[in-house]
């Protein structure tokens, strides 16, 4: 059974699961979309796939996902069975799946802020930038909490899908203009995802964390 996941290089969306792909070895094959200027997902194939018209998409045998945070749940699920990436127990389970929330709801202001900085996507770019760092700050006293405790990442003792899901939106808000030198909580984690086996990088990304 093949897995193909349609996606654009410097989509952040994409990105998430990219990183999955890579931490778990799945093999598959990427599809590259033009989102922009394109808008190819808006259009048949594609459409027909996801009616939403957006990225990424996942194509795995008969299994057809949007969303990337439900790809995530879905990869980690199905080549995951020991738990790792989405964890079992119900504690550790509630809280990824509540950053997996934060990740699609509350950084979606980063997301259209990067759209808007670097490919004319509409926006009001200080409320955007506001909203941002507010998502951002939440990230950060959660992450100095963490640090205090002993603890490297968002849930439990290892990395989960929520780490990915995260990691994207403030690793690319430099493409913005929001520095990194006010979160160092975050800087290390950054530090610590880029650890992770399996991590691939894309445009945007620093590498001097």
């Amino acid at each position: 059974m093949s897995t193909i996941l349609y996606d654009y290089e410097l989509d952040e969306n994409g990105y998430k699961v990219r990183l999955l792909l890579g931490a778990l070895g799945v093999a598959h094959e990427t599809v590259g979309v033009d989102m922009f200027p394109g808008a190819e997902q808006t259009r048949s194939p594609l459409i027909e796939r996801n009616p939403l018209g957006t990225l990424p998409i996942l194509v795995d045998g008969e299994t057809v996902l949007r969303e990337a945070e439900a790809i995530l749940v879905y990869l980690a699920r199905r080549h995951d069975p020991a738990g790792t990436w989405l964890p079992g127990e119900p504690g550790a389970l509630g809280q990824t799946m509540a950053w997996l929330v934060f990740a699609a709801r509350d950084l979606q202001a980063a997301t259209l802020a990067r759209r808007t900085a670097m490919f004319d996507v509409p926006g009001d770019a200080a409320s955007l930038e506001q909203a941002s760092r507010a998502a951002f700050n939440a990230m950060e006293d959660h992450m100095v909490l963490r640090g205090i405790a002993g603890r490297r990442w968002f849930v439990g003792e290892s990395a989960t899908i929520a780490d990915l899901a995260l990691f994207p939106a403030f690793a690319l808000s430099r493409d913005h203009g929001i520095d990194h030198e006010a979160y160092p909580a975050l800087r290390r984690w950054m530090r610590a995802v880029r650890t992770l086996p399996g991590f691939r990088t894309m445009p945007g990304i620093p590498d001097y964390h």
